[in-house]
């Protein structure tokens, strides 16, 4: 749920990352932890030297690609380009983990 809010934010805050609604927002959710639990440790795989070149930087490329491969198999969802897939996650990130900390306490 907490994702699913942070989807909205995202949504709110920036033009190139649309939601048709709540209910859309908890789907892309599931789809993410689940895209991230299997696709995101074979891109970090594959690109671990890019990695350490970049002293771990290019994880946020990596996040920005599983956010718009969320946003490819959610209808409803809708991220144009990789700056909107970049700049969503991050807003995503940042916004889930503030929730979080309030929420556990």
């Amino acid at each position: 749920m907490v994702s699913g809010l942070s989807l909205l934010v995202a949504d709110l805050l920036l033009n190139s990352v649309r939601l048709s609604g709540f209910g859309t927002a908890i789907f892309a959710a599931l789809i993410l932890g689940i895209v991230n639990t299997i696709i995101r440790p074979i891109l970090i795989f594959f690109t671990f030297p890019a990695t350490i070149a970049t002293f771990g930087l290019f994880l946020l490329v990596i996040n920005a690609v599983t956010y718009w491969i969320t946003s490819t198999l959610v209808p409803g969802f809708y991220v144009s380009g990789f700056w909107g897939a970049f700049w969503g996650a991050i807003i995503t990130s940042v916004v889930t983990t503030i929730v979080n900390a309030f929420v556990k306490d």
